[in-house]
């Protein structure tokens, strides 16, 4: 009996000592990384992120999507087809071609979508359901054309994504942890306007947004709720989108975590709206204050290219800004901007353009965010009119964020900011990509 009991204890111990080896098992990745890429080739800069969307003969297929933080889900050029499954297509289909499974209108996920996380513009309210063939009753949603806002329909699906993992360093650890798998709902467009003044090779919008039909909402264990984008500022070299704990690095600092740059302010949480909100108390030129309500509503964007201020704040910035730079030979306003000046070469400077956000917190706009070069002779600053009745009084774009580290906390609704990272001697094209093993 005591032998007995001996063996039990031992055996008792060694289950222990194996699942508290399991539970404290930590993957050797952080984050997954993807590029993010500027387009230039369209009527306004947009940005890109690529994703493994299917595995082809032992390959990925990679897809480029809009980085859309507003968006309620993902949506991209794709057919629904209840007979295969979302890896493969039928014969018959051309090369490339995404092929995924229906969502019935039946399931839970329909009437979500349809009710509580479409798109909010009243235009695009109606959507329904439609019979396919073999299968039965699909169901209908609608998608914004982010570069026309144009409406048109789409199909909810069950898809199937792939970004690969990292330690904040490299692109993979090792032979056998290279990628991350995510199996989103998100929806396939089919209609030509839902592409129209897209990029080339660009056939998707990926949401980052808060709602749980966008890609974070799919990112589980052992990831942690942070999104992270550096927007380049060519379009010759990537940036690069973290999503995880943690630690990010950019060359020539590669022992720099680039966590140590940020500032943070809260995120705030409009109703109705599945984007990214902070406050603004202030804006400061060259020690001198804008006139700006405290807590100013301001919007953070990834579509809209350049900041819009209402019309009250954006008098109130020309005209700082116009007496801070009165030495600089001025030239004729170039649409949108309403503010330009004569320039020969890029080595315009001008003074800093200081958002003072709450607990004292400054997010500095350089030059290099400020002022648009956009001739060989002409710089603008890079803020426009956005009217008397602008809601929300401000709207931070793109110009502002690139080679910035931004980094958006979904779980603790904190949005960190680190300025120009130019001034740290580094930029967003410098991540390593890559791939290891």
């Amino acid at each position: 009996m005591y032998l007995l009991l001996q063996l039990l204890v031992i055996v008792l111990a060694f289950i222990s000592l194996e699942h508290e080896a399991i539970t404290t098992y930590a993957q050797p990745y952080t984050s997954v990384v993807a590029q993010i890429n500027k387009h230039t080739d369209v009527a306004k800069p947009v940005y890109s992120v690529q994703i493994m969307t299917s595995r082809v003969d032992e390959q990925y297929l990679h897809a480029n999507f809009i980085i859309d933080i507003d968006a309620p889900f993902i949506w991209h050029d794709c057919i629904v087809r209840w007979e295969t499954s979302s890896s493969t297509c039928p014969p018959g289909v051309p090369f490339g071609t995404l092929c995924t499974y229906p969502v019935s209108c039946e399931e839970y996920q329909c009437e979500d979508v349809q009710t509580t996380y479409r798109y909010k513009d009243p235009s695009c309210y109606g959507s329904g359901n439609s019979m396919l063939p073999g299968w039965g009753c699909t169901c209908q949603v609608q998608v914004i054309n982010p570069m026309t806002g144009s409406c048109s329909n789409a199909l909810l699906n069950y898809d199937d994504f792939t970004l690969y993992v990292s330690d904040g360093k490299k692109v993979g650890i090792d032979a056998f942890n290279q990628v991350y798998g995510a199996n989103p709902n998100a929806a396939c467009a089919r209609a030509p306007s839902s592409y129209a003044s897209f990029p080339v090779n660009v056939s998707g919008v990926m949401a980052f947004s808060s709602s749980r039909y966008a890609l974070p909402a799919y990112l589980y264990q052992p990831l942690k709720k942070t999104l992270a984008l550096c927007f380049p500022s060519k379009s010759s070299t990537p940036g690069v989108l973290f999503f995880g704990t943690g630690p990010y690095y950019l060359p020539p600092q590669s022992n720099v975590d680039v966590r140590s740059y940020l500032s943070y302010t809260p995120l705030l949480k409009q109703q109705d709206y599945f984007g990214y909100f902070i406050s603004v108390n202030d804006i400061v030129i060259k020690k001198r204050s804008i006139n700006v309500a405290a807590n100013t509503t301001t919007k953070l964007s990834t579509i809209d290219p350049y900041t819009i201020l209402r019309t009250d704040i954006y008098n109130g910035v020309i005209r700082r800004f116009s007496m801070v730079t009165k030495r600089l030979p001025s030239a004729k306003p170039v649409a949108p901007f309403g503010l330009c000046y004569t320039t020969s070469t890029n080595s315009l400077r001008v003074p800093d353009i200081d958002f003072i956000l709450p607990y004292g917190k400054k997010w500095s706009v350089s030059t290099a965010n400020s002022m648009k070069q956009v001739t060989n002779e002409v710089a603008c600053l890079a803020f426009v009119d956005g009217g008397a009745k602008s809601e929300p009084a401000i709207v931070i774009g793109t110009f502002q964020f690139e080679d910035n580290f931004l980094e958006f906390n979904l779980e603790n609704s904190t949005f960190g900011f680190s300025s120009s990272l130019l001034r740290k001697k580094t930029s967003c094209a410098n991540f390593n990509f890559t791939l290891t093993g």
